[in-house]
């Protein structure tokens, strides 16, 4: 007998020759099996038990198979039904297809067409548990990345979980601050390279001089000063993940080296002749607007390709406002107990109304200092920076002069209006229903900047 196997399969027949060879064979196999000559009990016993796969008749008395595929997937959503028919019957297996049904034989059919199938099945089983692993895993480690409940979080996520398991190249765009190199990492930490170096590499800091030998690495004597023989960054993610930060601030001249790199996965140290091989997977990221700087000549556009198979944009802060009162807590907690700091609403509309252009980042920057401030574990407007205290209407009363309270109330109007028009004063000017000159006499008087 073979090794035991972990697929649990019913079969369903009430031609009992048929129904015992059958299992006999699968049984023989490895596969734990069961059989039942009415689709009533076999529907019992799965109510008890798990079963993986149901090998079913169409023709049966009483119930046939088309009821019994469907009363199977009410109850076991993930078991996979495989149906036979001796009569070569077109509209019913396509009619249990559409009723969710994996596959179907033709009575008579050889055991190689069954095992066929059955290994396909083997192979879908372990792509969903390791979906479904995943899913668990990133659902229990999303506070280290995206803390939120916004749509545009869980999209983020939903792509995660489809691209961490592969070796595709991956290109993340997204205003600085959004943790694009936080993201880099938890696909890392989910692929199969996750044992494996994960290295990143700051383009923008790369000085032309160095972008080759930082990345591809030197032999001892290949310029002045290399006393002896270093690995570059590439060599040194083989077998791992080599992320790529701020792609778009390599020189154009160099692109072609990294190109060539990403198609051949071979390159050469500097002032080397031997060919060296590496096996690694390259996320990179960007925060410009690469299409655009093709157009100016600035980015090789076969480059942008090679590095453009999975794209992912991460959204900025002022786009999922939603996610706010989540992170500060997550931010709160990271330094203090969360139970122990009160915070208003008023503060957290106020931060709520700010538009955020440093991210995530600033976020915590600011909870941070607002942290420091608070006095006896309250965090107040006060507190605030002005540029986010300016922004509110929800001034607390008493925390400054009456005038104050009302120059601070039409700051915060007119800087929505402005926002709102793209900074247009003259549509401001409509939206608030004043002259155009009076509200730029308002904007010059209070130094709003537009």
């Amino acid at each position: 007998m073979s090794d035991k196997k972990s697929l649990k399969i019913m079969v369903v027949d009430d031609e009992k020759i048929l129904r015992v060879s059958l299992t006999d064979e699968l049984v023989e196999a490895g596969y734990y099996t069961e059989a039942f000559d009415n689709a009533a009990e076999a529907l019992e016993k799965l109510k008890k038990i798990k079963f993986d796969m149901l090998l079913t008749d169409i023709r049966m008395p009483e119930m046939d198979g088309i009821e019994l595929l469907e009363k199977c997937k009410q109850l076991r959503p993930d078991i996979e039904v495989i149906m036979m028919t001796a009569y070569g019957s077109i509209n019913s297996a396509v009619d249990a297809m559409k009723k969710g049904a994996y596959d179907y034989l033709n009575k008579p059919f050889q055991m190689d067409e069954l095992y066929l199938l059955i290994s396909r099945i083997e192979k879908l089983k372990k792509v969903q548990e390791e979906n479904q692993q995943l899913r668990a895993q990133l659902e229990t480690t999303k506070g280290d990345l995206f803390v939120g409940r916004s749509e545009a979080v869980q999209e983020t996520m939903k792509l995660v979980e489809k691209v961490a398991k592969t070796d595709s190249t991956i290109l993340i765009t997204g205003e600085t601050g959004t943790g694009k190199e936080l993201l880099t990492q938890t696909i890392h930490k989910y692929s199969h390279r996750r044992d494996k170096p994960f290295i990143p590499v700051n383009c923008a800091v790369l000085s032309r001089e160095i972008f080759e030998s930082e990345l591809f690495g030197y032999e001892k004597g290949a310029f002045t000063g290399a006393n002896a023989t270093r690995k570059g960054r590439f060599e040194l993610a083989d077998g791992g993940t080599l992320y790529l930060d701020d792609v778009d601030d390599i020189p154009l001249d160099l692109q072609v080296k990294l190109l060539r790199v990403l198609q051949e996965r071979v390159f050469e140290r500097v002032g080397g002749g031997n060919a060296i091989e590496v096996d690694v997977r390259v996320i990179s990221s960007t925060k410009a607007d690469l299409k655009q700087l093709i157009k100016e000549g600035k980015f090789r556009e076969d480059l942008y390709y090679r590095l453009n198979v999975f794209p992912i944009n991460l959204k900025p802060l002022r786009e999922r406002k939603s996610d706010i009162p989540v992170l500060v807590d997550y931010f709160i907690n990271q330094k203090v107990n969360r139970a122990n700091i009160k915070i208003s609403d008023n503060v957290l509309n106020s931060l709520m109304n700010y538009s955020w252009p440093g991210n995530v980042r600033e976020l915590k920057n600011i909870v941070e200092r607002l942290l420091l401030l608070a006095e006896n574990g309250e965090i107040k407007m006060s507190s605030l920076p002005a540029e986010i205290y300016n922004l509110s209407p929800e001034t607390e009363i008493g925390e400054g002069s009456f005038e104050n309270m009302v120059r601070n109330y039409e700051i915060s109007i007119i800087k929505q209006a402005l926002n709102q028009t793209n900074g247009n004063a003259a549509k401001a000017a409509e939206l608030l229903k004043l002259p155009a000159t009076t509200l730029r006499s308002k904007i010059s008087k209070l130094d709003i900047k537009i």
